[in-house]
C-alpha cells in the first residue's frame, strides 16, 4: 500500500498528500488565512472534522463560514456542547440527556440534581455567562473512538444513568465516538464538530426559554429541562434573527385574532376554529376569490360526504398508512344505561374523512367517460378532519378540523404537462393576487414506504420534471430543488412555498401525479382505441387549507388586509353629535356601493377614535362635523398612514370602491 493518497479540490486541482494527512493539514499548506479561517472538511460530501485523518483517495473540500448552511449546523451543534458543559459546571450533580441542533439554534434536555427542582427562565444569563467564558477559553475540541463498555463505565461512573442507558443500547461490535471539550468534559455524539470552542462567537447566540420534556419523548419516563437557545454565525446575524422573532411576536395571527375579534379556539373543541362574524368575512371573500378565479379555469365544483364506510378506506390505501391520523367510529358505542355496546348502524367502522380524493374518484366513476371527457377538473372546499397530535396544534397554522381548497384532475397521460403546467400559472395569479408573494418550487420524491413499482414512481417524477421544465421554472431563479423521500405514499409532489413579508417560509400549495389511487379504486375511462384505460390523478391545492392560509395573510399584513378583504373597510366617525345624522346618511351611502362599513357615534376624541379604529385595522376612516354635514364632505383618512384629505363624499366613495375591488376583478 502507498504512502501517498490523492486528494481533488473543489477547483480540481489534485495533491498527493501523505496518507493520515489531516484537513487543518491542507488548509496550513494552501495558507495561513485560510488555515485560520477553515472551520471542518468535506471528504467525498461528508461533514467532518477538520483533525480527521485522510486513509485514501479522495474529494476533498474545506468548509468556512462563507459555508454558511455547514457552518451553521457545526456552530449550533456546538453550542449545545457548550451549553450542556456550562450547566453541569453551574450545577453539580445535572445529568446530560440529549441535544441536537435545531433550524435555528439548539436545545439540551437536563436532569437536574435531586433536590433542586427544574430549570427556569431565571437560569438562563448565568448559564449564558458561562457558555461564554467556555467559548472564550478556546478549549480544543477532540474526538476520541471509544467501546460501547468503556462508554457505560465511564457515564455509570459520573452518575449519568441516562447516558449509561443510551450507551448500552448502541451496537456492541462498533467503535463509538466522543468529543472532550480540552481535557475535563466529554459527551458522546457523533460530530463532527469545530476545532475549539474558540471558533465560535461568543455574542452569537442567546438563551431563549426552558420547558419540560420527557425522555425519549415518553410520557412514562422522566421529566426532564429542555433548554433551548437560537445561534448564528456572528452577532449582526443573531440581531437580524431577534429583530424577526420580535416582529413575528407582533404580528402572531393568534394575538392579532383575538385584538380584531376575528376568531378564537378553545378547550371544548381541539384544533377546530370558532369563526366570529369578522373573520368569516375574511374566509368568505377568500372563498368567493377562489371560485372566480376556478370557475374560468374550467374547475367544476362538487360536495362530498363528511363521513364515509371504512372500507373506502382501505380500499384507497389510507387505512393502512394513514389510519393513526383519522377520527374512526365504531359500529358499537357505550349504552348510557347500562353501559353495554348498542349497535350504532350495519357498518363495521365509519371514519370522517382526512382528505377528499376518494370520495372524488367515486364521483368521477359515476358513468362512463371518454378519452373525449378528460382532462376533467374537480373542485371541492372540502372540510376534513386529522387527528393531529394535541401538542402539535397551534391556531390557526396546526388544527384537526380544516377546509381545504381542494381539487382533482383526472386526465390522460399526454395531458399531465398541459395540466401541470396551467395549474402552475394559476397559482402564481393567486399567490400575486392575494399578498405579491414570491415562492420556492421543490420537487418531493418517492418516499422508503409506498405503493406503486419504482418503474410507475420513474415515470411520475419525470413527468413532474418535464412540466416544471415546460413552464421554464426548473432553476435556481424559482427555488427548484428536489427532496428525497419526501413524497406521498402514493405520488410524487411539487410543493410551493411561499415567502412572507418577513422572509418567512411557508409549504402551502401542492399537486401530485398519482396513478396508484386510480388503480385502487378502480377509475377508467375509454380510450379512441374502445378499450378500458386508467386515467392519471393530479391532486393539487394552491392555498393548502382555509384556516392555514389565513393565519399566514394575518401575519404577513400584520393584521393590515388589503381593503377588498378587510372585515370593516371604512368607519364613519362623528366629531361632534350634532353631526350624527349626517353620519348616518354618509354610512348608507357607503353600504349601497358595497363597502363594508361600521359607525362610531360615542362623544369621544376623534383622536381615541382614530387610535381604537387603528388597533381594528380598518384601512379607513371618514371623520365628520357639523362643516362637513353643511357642504356634503368627509374628512378621508387612511388609518395605516398618511395625511387626511377633505373631500366630496362621492370622491370618498369612489376612491374606496376602486381600492376594495378584489385584484380579479379590476379592469
Amino acid at each position: 500500500m502507498s504512502d501517498l493518497i490523492t486528494l481533488t479540490l473543489p477547483d480540481g486541482s489534485q495533491r498527493e498528500v501523505a496518507r493520515g494527512t489531516t484537513g487543518a493539514d491542507v488548509a496550513a499548506s494552501i495558507g495561513p488565512g485560510l488555515a485560520k479561517a477553515a472551520l471542518a472538511a468535506k471528504l467525498n460530501g461528508e461533514l467532518v472534522d477538520l483533525s480527521r485523518p485522510i486513509e485514501s483517495d479522495a474529494a476533498l473540500a474545506l468548509v468556512t463560514a462563507k459555508d454558511e448552511a455547514d457552518a451553521l449546523e457545526l456552530a449550533r451543534h456546538d453550542f449545545a456542547h457548550v451549553l450542556a458543559e456550562a450547566v453541569q459546571g453551574l450545577f453539580p450533580g445535572t445529568q446530560i440527556t440529549f441535544g441536537p441542533s435545531t433550524d435555528d439554534g439548539f436545545y439540551y434536555d437536563f436532569a437536574p440534581a435531586p433536590g433542586r427542582g427544574p430549570f427556569t427562565e431565571d437560569d438562563l444569563p448565568a448559564i449564558e455567562e458561562a457558555m461564554r467564558t467556555i467559548v472564550k477559553a478556546d478549549k480544543p475540541l477532540r474526538r476520541e473512538v471509544w467501546s460501547r463498555a468503556q462508554l457505560i463505565s465511564r457515564w455509570k461512573q459520573q452518575g449519568e444513568n441516562f447516558k449509561a442507558e443510551w450507551a448500552a443500547e448502541l451496537p456492541g461490535d462498533e467503535d463509538l465516538t466522543v468529543y472532550w471539550s480540552g481535557d475535563d468534559w466529554l459527551d458522546m455524539c457523533r460530530g463532527p464538530h469545530l476545532p475549539s470552542t474558540g471558533k465560535l462567537d461568543p455574542q452569537a447566540f442567546k438563551l431563549t426559554r426552558v420547558s419540560g420534556a420527557y425522555w425519549r419523548g415518553d410520557q412514562k419516563n422522566a421529566m426532564l429541562s429542555r433548554v433551548y437557545g437560537t445561534a448564528w454565525l456572528n452577532k449582526k446575524q443573531l440581531d437580524a434573527h431577534l429583530l424577526r422573532l420580535e416582529e413575528a411576536a407582533k404580528r402572531d395571527h393568534r394575538k392579532l385574532g383575538r385584538e380584531m375579534d376575528l376568531f378564537h379556539l378553545q378547550e371544548e373543541a381541539h384544533g377546530s376554529v370558532f369563526w366570529h362574524p369578522r373573520g368569516f368575512i375574511i374566509y368568505r371573500e377568500l372563498e368567493a376569490y377562489m371560485r372566480r378565479r376556478l370557475d374560468p379555469a374550467g374547475y367544476q365544483e362538487v360536495k362530498t360526504p363528511q363521513i364515509m364506510d371504512a372500507r373506502q378506506w382501505e380500499q384507497s390505501g389510507h387505512w393502512g398508512k394513514y389510519r393513526e391520523n383519522m377520527f374512526v367510529i365504531p359500529d358499537e358505542v357505550p349504552n348510557t344505561e347500562d353501559e353495554g355496546p348498542v349497535v350504532s348502524n350495519d357498518a363495521q367502522w365509519m371514519a370522517l374523512k382526512p382528505m377528499n380524493c376518494p370520495a372524488h374518484v367515486l364521483i368521477f366513476r359515476q358513468g362512463i367517460k371518454s378519452y373525449r371527457d378528460l382532462p376533467l377538473r374537480m373542485a371541492e372546499m372540502g372540510c376534513c378532519h386529522r387527528n393531529e397530535p394535541h401538542g402539535a396544534l397551534h391556531g390557526l397554522m396546526r388544527v384537526r378540523q380544516f377546509t381545504q381548497d381542494d381539487g382533482h384532475i383526472f386526465c390522460r397521460q399526454d395531458q399531465i404537462v398541459a395540466e401541470i403546467a396551467a395549474f402552475c400559472d394559476l397559482l402564481d395569479v393567486v399567490y400575486k393576487d392575494l399578498g405579491g408573494f414570491s415562492y420556492a418550487i421543490k420537487l418531493a420524491l418517492r418516499p422508503e414506504k409506498r405503493f406503486g413499482s419504482d418503474a410507475m414512481w420513474d415515470w411520475s417524477e419525470q413527468s413532474m420534471r418535464d412540466a416544471v421544465k415546460a413552464t421554464g421554472r426548473d432553476n435556481a431563479d424559482w427555488g427548484w430543488e428536489e427532496l428525497p423521500g419526501e413524497g406521498a405514499f402514493y405520488a410524487p409532489k411539487l410543493e410551493f412555498h411561499l415567502t412572507d413579508a418577513i422572509g418567512r417560509t411557508w409549504q402551502v400549495g401542492t399537486i401530485q401525479t398519482d396513478t396508484v389511487l386510480p388503480e385502487r379504486l378502480d377509475a377508467s375511462y375509454v380510450g379512441e382505441d374502445g378499450n378500458r384505460h386508467r386515467p392519471v390523478m393530479l391532486h393539487r391545492a394552491i392555498l393548502g387549507s382555509y384556516e392555514r392560509f389565513i393565519g399566514i395573510l394575518i401575519e404577513h399584513f400584520a393584521g393590515w388586509f388589503p381593503t377588498w378583504l378587510a372585515p370593516c373597510q371604512a368607519v364613519v366617525a362623528t366629531i361632534v353629535s350634532d353631526a350624527d345624522d349626517y353620519a348616518g346618511t354618509v354610512a348608507d351611502t357607503l353600504r349601497k356601493a358595497g363597502i363594508r362599513v361600521e359607525t362610531d357615534l360615542r362623544n369621544e376624541k376623534i383622536n381615541l377614535k382614530v387610535r381604537e379604529h387603528s388597533l381594528q385595522k380598518a384601512p379607513y376612516m371618514l371623520v365628520v362635523g357639523r362643516r362637513e354635514a353643511e357642504e356634503g364632505t368627509v374628512a378621508l383618512r387612511s388609518l395605516k398612514g398618511g395625511e387626511q384629505k377633505v373631500m366630496p363624499l362621492a370622491d370618498a366613495v369612489a376612491l374606496i370602491m376602486a381600492d376594495a375591488t378584489p385584484p380579479d376583478l379590476k379592469a
